[in-house]
């Protein structure tokens, strides 16, 4: 591969991570701000799960009848559109609409991202260049740092600058799409069905017990993980931070170290071993958090932010890894589609339905909230599936 072309890719790379969690990490916190934006909290706790589903259908887009960069730049100006709307709506409905647009525009160019890489570059060089992906997700914070330090906009995590920041960086994310090499369509012609692309047909593993244990175990384990992405920021705010985006990012920047040592891991440990550790630091993640929030010592909380690549890469990323091992060569692509299924989308469903009604149980007078009972219940939540994997799963040591 050429040295230009590498740097392309690692460029819209780059830019498509960060677009999302510009304005997403501290959605939450902005709409508490709007009169009649507590009612909407539940509903941006889901945009990423509403994103998932549709996300099949613009991959299948690229796949079939446009290329890939194309469709990269046609989502990321929509996008940016979107946004830059949300920065003048002050009706939490609307604004609600046009966050949802966004979310369906942005959350496919991951994969379609993924895709022209892998296009472009050899196997042993995708790593490196989806690794500037954690980079532009961890540099989305210095929005937040500019704005307060050089622009004085205080409190910029919660105000509706974070959708014009969104935008400009979405907008950039089309420019970059627009320079990437040509990519054709390579599946033009064939049927288009949203059931392999959601990877449903893989429900026919769920016929071996071990992967049937994992599921559950995932299912349970995505309650606490994915309340993490879309509601921590509302803790930190309430905790008193004020860089609230640069904090919760703090976790992709460790990420970087944990995805290097996540196959000498799985290696060294087996499957199931490091599964469990991935439980483990979920549930040290939530023994941090409930002690910052009873003993008012809040430092404590970063201990469970840093943990977040190990979290990711092994509930994620290392379950993906093993159901591409596990799976006949037929399943293997609707395997992963079943994956993010699993984990973006019913995970993060069932995050929302269970921590919005702990939530509105613990609201003090002023407001605020007593985190210790939702924070206990995501540790309690975290052993069950740390146990559920001890026990349950049998599957081979790989």
């Amino acid at each position: 591969m050429k040295v230009p072309t590498a740097l392309r890719l690692m460029g819209m790379m780059f830019v498509q991570n960060m677009i999302f969690p510009v304005w997403f990490n501290t959605v939450v916190p902005y709409v508490r701000t709007l009169d009649g934006g507590e009612a909407w909290v539940p509903f941006c706790g889901m945009l990423m799960g509403i994103g998932m589903f549709a996300s099949p259908l613009v991959c299948m887009l690229a796949d079939r009848f446009l290329d890939s960069g194309k469709v990269l730049a046609l989502c990321d100006f929509l996008a940016a559109a979107a946004l830059g709307a949300a920065f003048f709506a002050k009706s939490p409905p609307l604004l609600a609409a046009l966050l949802l647009a966004a979310t369906v525009l942005l959350m496919p160019t991951w994969s379609v991202a993924a895709a022209i890489a892998m296009a472009h570059a050899p196997t042993s060089a995708f790593p490196y260049i989806r690794a500037c992906g954690s980079v532009g997700w961890a540099a989305s914070a210095v929005f937040s740092i500019v704005a307060i330090r050089f622009f004085g906009i205080p409190d910029f995590d919660k105000t509706a600058w974070i959708f014009a920041a969104g935008a400009a960086v979405s907008f950039a994310g089309a420019l970059t799409a627009l320079a990437m090499p040509p990519t054709p369509p390579k599946a033009k012609g064939t049927p288009m069905s949203v059931v392999d692309a959601l990877g449903l047909r893989a429900l026919v593993l769920l016929k071996d017990r071990s992967v049937l244990a994992l599921s559950a175990v995932l299912l349970l384990a995505m309650v606490p993980f994915q309340w993490y992405m879309g509601y921590n920021t509302m803790y930190l705010d309430e905790a008193g931070f004020t860089y609230l985006n640069l904090t919760q990012n703090l976790g992709q920047v460790a990420e970087l170290g944990f995805m290097v040592a996540l196959p000498w891991l799985v290696q060294r440990l087996g499957f199931k071993g490091s599964t469990l550790l991935g439980l483990a630091a979920l549930a040290f993640r939530y023994v941090c958090f409930y002690l910052a929030a009873r003993c008012g010592a809040t430092s404590l909380a970063f201990g469970g932010i840093l943990v977040h690549g190990l979290i990711f890469g092994i509930l994620i990323v290392g379950v993906q890894m093993h159901m591409a091992e596990i799976a006949p060569a037929s399943l293997r692509n609707q395997a992963q589609g079943f994956v993010m299924l699993l984990t973006a989308g019913v995970g993060g469903f069932l995050s929302v339905g269970v921590f919005d009604r702990i939530l509105a149980s613990c609201v003090a007078a002023d407001g605020r909230h007593d985190w210790t009972v939702p924070f206990l219940a995501a540790l309690l939540l975290s052993i069950a599936a740390f146990a559920l994997m001890a026990v349950l799963y049998r599957g081979k040591r790989r």
